[in-house]
């Protein structure tokens, strides 16, 4: 009389080979992974710093745009302390008082007109100075208060250029607007600085694999 094999053992057998598969799977993964994580961080980190930038420069040119807008409309209502700090209001996560800066710079058709007054160039009448930001930061690219003799800043509290002359030959001229302002015709130029480090510098991890270092300094300007 024959007996059936007990299918235990074959069942236990395959359990464990099951096990075993599984264990060399999980094991490939984890050395997979170890092996892909530098890679991926190598790409991540820059994306993150790229989405930082373009959200502070998107800030940035509000700023400009806004304070521009406002240094048109309202200068003779609020002092430009007052615009400069209400722009700074709408700029978080941005840490304006450590990081940045803010310039409003008031041009006017002076110098250099035709005979009808017109392409004029444009010389330096106002310039001011948010007292709230880091002065360390970034300087203007229109011009510099002190850069001329006898221009200072003010310590009145205003942030203005003290010693500036009326508009005329011995005002500072801007290449900004050159030939397309007339005789008389004021623009005020706003500009935003902001200095925001990068997470992580450029990255050299192989021939192949290089990531560029953004530059930490952000800047925009809005003439109106």
């Amino acid at each position: 009389m024959s007996h059936p094999m007990n299918p235990r053992p074959n069942r236990e057998r395959k359990r464990r080979g099951a096990r075993a598969t599984t264990r060399r799977q999980r094991g490939t993964a984890a050395i997979e992974m170890a092996l892909l994580l530098p890679i991926l961080v190598a790409i991540a980190l820059p994306v993150v710093d790229f989405a930082r930038n373009m959200q502070a420069q998107m800030i940035l040119i509000n700023v400009s745009r806004e304070g521009a807008n406002l240094a048109s409309r309202a200068s003779l209502t609020f002092p430009m302390q007052t615009i400069m700090s209400s722009l700074t209001m709408t700029t978080p996560p941005l840490n304006m008082s450590a990081n940045g800066m803010i310039y409003i710079t008031q041009i006017i058709g002076n110098n250099n007109c035709d005979a009808n007054g017109n392409n004029c160039t444009g010389v330096v009448v106002a310039q001011y100075r948010w007292n709230g930001g880091n002065d360390a930061a970034a300087s203007s690219k229109l011009w510099n208060c002190g850069s001329s003799g006898g221009t200072s800043w003010s310590t009145d509290g205003t942030g203005s250029c003290a010693g500036l002359p009326s508009p005329g030959k011995n005002s500072p001229q801007v290449a900004l607007l050159q030939g397309q302002l007339s005789n008389g015709q004021i623009a005020y130029a706003v500009e935003a600085f902001y200095v925001q480090p990068p997470l992580i510098g450029g990255m050299n991890l192989s021939s192949i694999l290089n990531t560029p270092a953004l530059s930490p300094d952000l800047y925009a300007m809005t003439v109106f």
